[in-house]
């Protein structure tokens, strides 16, 4: 049972494993935990999604989009699941915000050391015109707005250009931290999504300094993709964590509520059972065909 289980997960999400427990508080919606948002404790799946097919905030908030008004877990946008930089840690599970793209760029030289000696910045995983990898980007975009072939990237979500992204601005203050998410001049080392936990307050991954100018570097590549989320099973991840040594944080923000609700699902689990054996054996002893064969049996 447990083999088909699993096999019909994968079948259904693409992904081995095709689940993670949510171990943080980082894209919860409410301190009390929400169905529906993704809570520490929560199972979620993983779907193998190709690149080129995940939908940014920018894209599902901007009207004039083909993906507008497309929704996961609460807001605009999928939620993707990554290796940080592409390393062994834990992986990220939050929201891309929106996809940084070379707008300009030409070949890249065979050299290691100057791969770039007319300037650009070099992207080693962008397919150039000939399919070959590795790129000088000079310029770039971001789809889903109108930002098209500029050196830097600055973008407000502040609801007059772009769709307003909250900050809870004096939940979690920081200097320069406006009351939106507020991208000046950022630089991108290379292709990808700048990618935030839907409770970090505008404190996205990619920054290094959380300030008034304070720089933004490793957009998610491709190579780091583990999947997007998918569908929630709430409140069964909690399990594991109860039993989860570190690095892991153990229970610590899952919510309260969890709980309580973890052990009315385990408390059915074993309930269930015995209410439906005894509802079974009422329903056939009051049926006709139970009498008959009562009356049967005596005859015999």
């Amino acid at each position: 049972m447990i083999a088909i289980l699993i096999f019909g997960l994968w079948a259904h999400t693409g992904s081995m494993p095709p689940l993670v427990v949510v171990e943080s508080e980082s894209m919860m919606h409410d301190e009390e935990g929400e169905v529906g948002a993704i809570d520490a404790g929560d199972l979620i799946l993983v779907h193998s999604t190709p690149f080129d097919q995940i939908i940014t905030f920018a894209e599902a908030s901007n009207p004039n989009s083909s993906s507008y008004g497309y929704e996961q877990h609460g807001m605009f946008g999928d939620v993707i699941i990554f290796k940080k930089n592409g390393g062994e840690e834990t992986p990220i599970i939050h929201r891309a915000i929106l996809e940084v793209q070379p707008f300009s760029f030409v070949s890249s030289t065979n050299n290691s050391t100057n791969p770039c000696p007319n300037g650009g910045i070099y992207d080693a995983e962008w397919l150039n015109m000939d399919g070959q990898f590795g790129v000088c980007v000079m310029t770039w975009k971001v789809p889903g707005t109108g930002i098209a072939d500029v050196a830097n990237i600055s973008i407000e979500f502040d609801g007059k250009q772009h769709a307003r992204y909250d900050c809870k601005f004096g939940v979690m203050a920081h200097e320069g931290l406006t009351q939106h998410l507020s991208i000046r001049e950022w630089t991108p080392t290379h292709a990808g999504f700048l990618t935030l936990g839907d409770n970090n307050h505008c404190s996205v991954d990619q920054r290094r300094v959380i300030s008034s100018g304070g720089s933004l570097d490793g957009p998610v590549r491709q190579s780091w993709m583990i999947g997007t989320a998918g569908g929630e099973i709430p409140w069964l991840g909690t399990v594991k964590l109860m039993v989860s040594g570190p690095p892991s944080p153990g229970t610590y923000y899952v919510p309260s509520s969890s709980f309580v609700f973890l052990f009315l699902v385990i408390g059915m689990v074993f309930i269930a059972p015995v209410v439906y054996e005894k509802l079974a054996i009422k329903i056939i002893s009051n049926s006709p065909e139970f009498e008959e064969a009562k009356i049967y049996n005596e005859e015999e």
